[in-house]
């Protein structure tokens, strides 16, 4: 997903640390809808999945499988889209880093969140075949608040500030039954061979908001005195609730309409 395309960004330092806010220009809000609409449903199912329903099944039947697994309640799909735009950008604006499973795809119940990281980006030296990490806070909230990102921050820092083994773990068992065995055996040998220094990992706060987020962010940064690199992206639109809403509306009319 190109953000570019329907945001306008202002781009600053706080210390060290890099702090990106993104803001929906009102007049592009039907590209943003109409893009965020056509990427949501592979991140709930594979796009072989869904072709193979609709092969075997049809139209019906394919639009049904991705409807089944969309969040019905408010909160749920407000959370699963912030995770899901923190997705997207660590694969098209993070230098690098790529999220190599979309983990909404193996959600116990389409009304429950996922427990553990909400993403973890990860790069590969393609010399020394070394990782790097990006551990990932997303927050969605139609007004956000200190006390949210206060959440996050203690989100960041469990651990010691590391992805934690039970997140590094899932990742791997996945990419191992989607058959990715180099990314999977490189990050078991992180976890279980080499250890994950710090000097590995960078953090990622993401917030995707009603009410502009720079003073929140740019205070939170300030309090922050840890040995970690810290990222923060702030997604910016207004009326929250209702594009939240006409975005799951659009995919379920896509689906139908495919």
């Amino acid at each position: 997903m190109q953000f570019h395309n329907w945001c306008d960004e202002v781009i600053r330092k706080i210390g060290n640390h890099d702090l990106n806010v993104m803001t929906c220009q009102v007049d592009k809000r039907p590209i943003a809808i109409t893009e965020t609409a056509s990427v949501v449903p592979g991140h709930y199912a594979s796009e072989e999945q869904v072709a193979r329903a609709f092969a075997r099944l049809g139209k019906p039947a394919a639009a049904a499988l991705i409807q089944c697994k969309l969040p019905t309640t408010k909160a749920i799909r407000s959370g699963d889209l912030g995770e899901i735009y923190a997705t997207e950008w660590i694969d098209a604006h993070s230098g690098g880093y790529r999220a190599p499973i979309k983990r909404l795809r193996w959600k116990d119940h389409r009304n429950m969140a996922l427990r553990g990281e909400d993403v973890i980006g990860i790069l590969q030296n393609a010399q020394t075949q070394r990782l790097y990490f990006m551990k990932t806070e997303a927050k969605s909230r139609a007004r956000l608040t200190a006390q949210v990102l206060t959440e996050a921050r203690a989100g960041l820092d469990k651990d010691g500030g590391l992805p934690s083994a039970h997140a590094l773990s899932f990742i791997s068992a996945r990419l191992f039954e989607l058959g990715n065995l180099p990314l999977s055996d490189a990050i078991d040998d992180a976890l279980l061979k080499h250890g994950v220094p710090v000097q590995s990992v960078r953090h990622l706060l993401f917030t995707f908001s009603g009410n502009a987020p720079v003073a929140l962010l740019t205070a939170s940064f300030q309090a922050y005195h840890g040995p970690i690199n810290q990222w923060g992206i702030g997604l910016c639109v207004n009326d929250h609730a209702a594009f939240i809403s006409e975005v799951y509306d659009r995919v379920i009319t896509d689906a139908n309409n495919a």
